[in-house]
């Protein structure tokens, strides 16, 4: 069987650490490196002719996250590796993925064609903000949930008062499937939302019966926290016990953190997809690692064994 190298992008280095950890083997050596203008030079340090390649990279702001894994994966690519996995926990340029109003980019689509050109040969991903996404790619998708990593975490709760409320319309079916995964009688709302522009919500009204209740609100990204927060107040206002909120992806752009401190929500779940800065790890804040989520599913890639109990949801 070939040998796995891990590889650690910059933007991802402590959560390659936790997966090495999880699956026992060592972060491979490479150098990222700038020119005197900024340039980005990329260097592996070890022998990978004929190896399983991983690089583990999420594409978050800056861009030259994205731009670093792409050359990484040239940089594999002209070393012979034998198969080159890209790990991207967090799929930037996601929210672009279809032309909704004239002369606009279909951005996730420009950047899948970016990764397959660069040499990835498969895509491993967490959550991405479109299920779509994957059609754009002609390489193997492994699109895994993150719902097993909260799942484990309320489970330790009594969660007979709770209900859990997606953000907004186009989310109800992932916020359906993980309260079928945490307990089967749960009930969902629905919190009825208008976009004014970008990063902006305006919200209208919340379907379902959320008063007297515990409410949990999941969603896959939380950038400038406007969409939760509006959220939060609007199912306070129906009656609600308290509010928590479990997303994967905190970008928590802008003042955010401060908005999510100030706001009614209790306590915030999130994932180590993006690696947070000392001065958005507020109280409210709590980190749960996907790092055994990735390592299982690199290791069932690389024995070329089924990884669809990791990434499927319970059936709808």
């Amino acid at each position: 069987m070939r040998e796995i190298k891990l590889f650690a992008g910059s933007a991802s280095r402590d959560l390659t650490e936790k997966i090495s950890e999880k699956i026992s083997i060592p972060v491979s050596k490479c150098t990222v490196r700038r020119f005197a203008d900024g340039e980005l030079k990329i260097k592996i340090e070890e022998n990978i002719r004929g190896r399983d390649v991983y690089i583990v990279q999420s594409t978050h702001s800056p861009a030259e996250n994205i731009l670093e894994l792409l050359l990484f994966l040239d940089a594999a690519k002209r070393a012979s590796a034998d198969r080159i996995t890209a790990v991207i926990p967090y799929f930037g340029y996601a929210r672009q993925d279809r032309k909704d109003e004239p002369r606009v980019p279909i951005s996730s689509k420009l950047i899948a064609n970016l990764l397959v050109s660069g040499g990835a040969g498969r895509i491993l991903t967490i959550d991405l903000h479109a299920e779509q996404i994957q059609g754009f790619f002609d390489i193997p998708v492994d699109h895994l949930y993150a719902t097993a990593v909260f799942h484990d975490y309320y489970q330790k709760r009594n969660l007979e008062d709770y209900v859990i409320v997606s953000p907004d319309a186009g989310r109800a079916n992932r916020v359906r499937a993980f309260a079928r995964r945490l307990k089967k009688s749960l009930p969902i709302a629905i919190v009825d939302k208008r976009r004014t522009g970008p990063n902006q919500a305006l919200v209208l009204n919340v379907i379902g019966e959320v008063d007297g209740k515990i409410a949990l609100i999941y969603d896959d990204m939380l950038d400038t926290g406007g969409t939760i927060i509006e959220a939060a107040r609007a199912i306070l206002n129906e009656g609600a016990k308290e509010v928590y909120a479990c997303v994967v992806h905190p970008l928590l752009s802008l003042n955010a953190p401060q908005r999510i401190t100030d706001s009614g929500i209790k306590e915030l779940i999130v994932t180590d997809t993006i690696p947070l800065s000392p001065e958005k790890k507020i109280d409210k804040i709590r980190i749960l690692s996907v790092a055994g989520l990735l390592g299982e599913a690199i290791m069932r890639i690389h024995r070329s064994e089924s990884i669809s109990s990791l990434f499927k949801e319970v059936e709808k």
